[in-house]
C-alpha cells in the first residue's frame, strides 16, 4: 500500500495552492480516527492535563522523527519528509481536539486546522476555502517547477520559514534569514547529506512547539498562550549543536586542504571519503542521541497516571 503522505504528495503537485486545504482534509478523513482511538486510550490511565502533555510530547518528538528519518538526508526525499511532518503536525491538533471532546474527523476540524497553521485568521475564512476547494486530478508527470514551489510552500506551513511577533506579523529579517540558512543547509545536503539532520531535527521541534502551543491554548483557553520570545539555554545549546553539524564539511575540506593529504597525487578522493566518513559519523550520532531520548521518554508513564 502507498505511504499516506506520498498519496497526498501526488495530490497536491497538481495544484501547490491548494496545500493547506488538500492537507487538512486529508488530516481529518485520514488521521481523525486514529486520533480519536490514542486519545481514548491515554484517557484510561492519566488525568486530562496529564495527557495533554503526554499528546504534545508524543507530537514534537514523532513530527521530528518522521519529518526528519522519512525524507532523511536525501535532498529528493524533502517533500516527502515535509509532507510527513505535516501530517504528524496535523494528528497531534486534532489528538488535542478529540481530548476537549470534537469529533476529529469533521470538516470543522480542518477548518481549525487551517487557522491554527496561520493560513486564515478566523474559522468562517477557513471554511469557505474548504468549501471552495476542488482537488486538480493527480499530474501524469512531475514537473520541477511544481515541486519546487510545492517543497517551500510545505516548508513555510511547517513554520520552518515564517517566524512571527506578538503581533502575528512576521519577521522580515529573521524569515530572510531563514530562507538563507535553509538554502545554505540545501547545498550542504549535496556533499554530507546526513550532516544536516541534527539541523532539520531541531527546526522542526523548534516549529512544532509553536504549533502545539497555539492548538493548546484555542482548544484549552484556559491555558495561555506560552511565550517563545526568551532565550532558552536547552534550545540554544540545540541550536548549537545543530549549526556545529553543519560547520562538519568546511572543516572537513579545511583539514585535508591544510595537510594536503593526497590519493593518487590528488585531494579529490581524500574529500569524499572525509566527507562520506563524517556525514555517517554525525547522523549515527544524532540517530543513536533520538533513540535514547526516545526510549527514556517512552519509559516514564504520563504525570498523573493512575499506573
Amino acid at each position: 500500500m502507498q505511504p499516506p503522505e506520498r498519496t497526498l504528495l501526488r495530490q497536491v503537485l497538481a495544484d501547490p495552492r491548494g496545500l493547506p486545504e488538500q492537507l487538512a482534509l486529508f488530516a481529518v478523513r485520514h488521521r481523525g480516527e486514529a486520533a480519536r482511538r490514542t486519545v481514548d486510550a491515554l484517557a484510561q490511565d492519566a488525568e486530562p492535563a496529564a495527557v495533554r502533555a503526554e499528546l504534545v510530547r508524543r507530537g514534537r518528538r514523532a513530527t521530528v522523527t518522521e519529518g526528519a528519518f522519512v525524507g532523511g538526508p536525501f535532498l529528493l526525499l524533502i517533500p516527502v519528509a515535509f509532507c510527513a511532518a505535516l501530517l504528524r503536525q496535523a494528528r497531534t491538533a486534532l489528538e488535542l481536539a478529540a481530548l476537549d471532546g470534537r469529533d476529529p474527523t469533521t470538516e470543522e476540524r480542518a477548518a481549525e486546522l487551517l487557522v491554527l497553521q496561520g493560513v486564515h485568521t478566523d474559522l468562517d475564512t477557513a471554511r469557505r476555502a474548504l468549501a471552495a476547494h476542488r482537488p486538480p486530478p493527480p499530474p501524469r508527470r512531475l514537473h520541477l517547477t511544481a515541486a519546487w514551489d510545492l517543497t517551500w510552500r510545505m516548508a513555510r506551513l511547517l513554520g520552518l520559514l515564517a517566524p512571527t511577533d506578538a503581533t502575528g506579523r512576521p519577521h522580515r529579517a529573521v524569515q530572510l534569514g531563514r530562507w538563507l540558512l535553509l538554502g545554505g543547509v540545501f547545498l550542504v545536503g549535496l556533499v554530507a547529506p546526513l550532516v544536516w539532520l541534527p539541523y532539520m531535527a531541531y527546526s522542526y521541534d523548534r516549529a512544532t512547539a509553536r504549533f502545539t502551543d497555539r492548538a493548546v491554548h484555542h482548544y484549552f483557553a484556559e491555558t495561555p498562550l506560552a511565550a517563545r520570545g526568551r532565550l532558552d539555554p536547552a534550545a540554544l545549546a540545540s541550536a548549537g549543536r545543530a549549526l556545529i553539524s553543519l560547520l562538519v564539511p568546511l572543516i572537513l575540506v579545511v583539514g585535508v586542504l591544510a595537510t594536503d593529504v593526497r590519493i593518487a597525487g590528488s585531494n579529490w578522493p581524500v574529500l569524499g571519503i572525509v566527507l562520506i566518513t563524517g556525514s555517517v559519523a554525525v547522523g549515527a550520532v544524532w540517530q543513536w542521541r533520538r533513540s535514547r531520548s526516545a526510549a527514556a521518554g517512552s519509559s516514564e508513564p504520563p504525570t498523573g497516571s493512575s499506573r
